[in-house]
């Protein structure tokens, strides 16, 4: 008997722990699904999940829910970063040597909490951190800190220090008796499986390496790792279920980070399409990060629209346009923190630019980076989901520029942002 009245007393407890989660009832003209585009459909959210979807003909608006009208909206799945430097702040403010040789950790994390702010405001609720960039692990911090509530930001999937091989990267330029802090941490041959260790214990979620780096022999771009040494790097991180990234600008450096196992690659500069297809046939996704080059071309005294194009600008749309013809799996992330945060849709409209079409983009910014990230709940507008929303005014399958006029978000079933 008391079982059975302890069994009672558990279900109502539940059904009452239901009841009172806070469910709304989102009306806005448009749904896009992560896949394809519905118009007047409505979404459920039932505490942090979505609970139904579909024609507003069709769904019955639960007892109790609260009404969220958005007329003259497009709701869509929390847009997801591809490529961010929360730590890191735009380069024509400070510089990227003096950001990591001047400004304390402390100061950089104090700066990021505003950046992650931003962000989630801006519509983007999960993005990849790719590098502290000689912040340490203050990117893990940052993370948590988002994650217990303390600071409102998106969900993080980390990098930790990254990987660059020992006298590539930077800062240079220093009598050499100084020993120089760097922004990514040097190993070479089997110390790279101590060291990749080491960060996955201090908690990073993904390993970036630079599979090249600007030290060829007139400072051009030229690869550092070799393959079996790119391959130590993923088979020790794949044991623990994590994947490897590659930063990699060169034809070569990509050849050999792809043909090694990593599951993305950033830049790709000089990509051309035998190398794309590689990738595609791999199953490597690619990272473009237009608005990077671009930004930093109109620091270096580039008038954008007036000055003609610098080649490294006509570079990256002849790899963008060769991976575009490969059928290369495209991801959305725009190196944010060399430009401002906040401002991430900057490389959505760079993308349509160089080349895709609007759905193509809205896809990669949600389903296709979610399903590249491993993030199985998140990318799409589904029951199940967990509920990361964004509505903007207008129609962005009409024009990608809409994704800047955001005026709604919610992560995880809690409204961050409503006009």
């Amino acid at each position: 008997m008391k079982i059975v009245r302890a069994s009672i007393i558990f279900l109502l407890s539940c059904l009452c722990l239901i009841s009172q989660a806070q469910t709304y009832f989102l009306q806005p003209d448009r749904v896009f699904d992560g896949k394809e585009m519905h118009d007047n459909w409505a979404v459920v959210v039932t505490g942090n999940k979505i609970t139904d979807v579909g024609p507003v003909s069709k769904i019955t608006k639960p007892r109790g829910s609260t009404t969220i009208d958005l007329a003259g909206t497009t709701l869509l799945p929390g847009m997801i970063e591809a490529h961010s430097h929360l730590l890191l702040h735009p380069y024509n403010e400070t510089s990227w040597n003096d950001q990591v040789m001047k400004e304390s950790d402390a100061y950089r994390l104090a700066r990021a909490t505003v950046h992650a702010q931003k962000t989630l405001m801006a519509g983007f609720t999960t993005v990849r951190d790719l590098g502290s960039e000689g912040a340490g692990y203050a990117d893990v911090s940052l993370k948590k800190a988002i994650e217990d509530g303390v600071i409102p930001g998106p969900r993080m999937l980390v990098a930790g220090r990254a990987i660059v091989a020992t006298g590539s990267y930077g800062p240079k330029g220093f009598d050499t008796d100084f020993e120089v802090m760097l922004g990514a941490e040097p190993a070479d041959g089997n110390d790279l499986i101590r060291v990749t260790r080491d960060q996955i214990g201090k908690g990073a979620d993904i390993i970036k390496v630079y599979a090249d780096y600007r030290w060829g022999a007139h400072g051009e771009a030229a690869p550092t790792f070799s393959i079996d040494e790119l391959k130590l790097i993923v088979e020790t991180a794949k044991s623990s279920g994590r994947p490897v990234v590659a930063h990699a600008s060169t034809k070569e450096g990509m050849r050999r980070a792809t043909l090694a196992g990593v599951e993305t690659i950033e830049h790709g500069d000089q990509g051309d399409l035998e190398v794309f297809t590689l990738m595609k046939d791999k199953g490597v996704s690619f990272c473009p990060t237009i608005a990077a080059g671009d930004a930093i071309q109109q620091y270096n005294g580039w008038k954008k629209g007036v000055d003609p194009e610098p080649e490294r600008i006509a570079q990256k749309r002849a790899s963008v346009s060769a991976a575009l013809k490969s059928g290369v799996n495209m991801i959305a992330g725009g190196d944010v923190g060399v430009f401002s945060h906040g401002d991430n849709a900057r490389e959505l409209e760079l993308m349509k630019e160089y080349g895709m079409g609007e759905i193509s983009i809205l896809q990669s910014v949600t389903s296709i980076n979610a399903k590249a990230f491993h993030l199985d709940n998140l990318g799409e507008v589904r029951a199940g989901f967990l509920a990361d929303l964004v509505a903007v005014s207008g129609d962005p399958s009409k024009s990608i520029s809409t994704l800047k006029k955001v005026s709604f978000v919610m992560k995880d079933g809690v409204i961050y942002k409503q006009k």
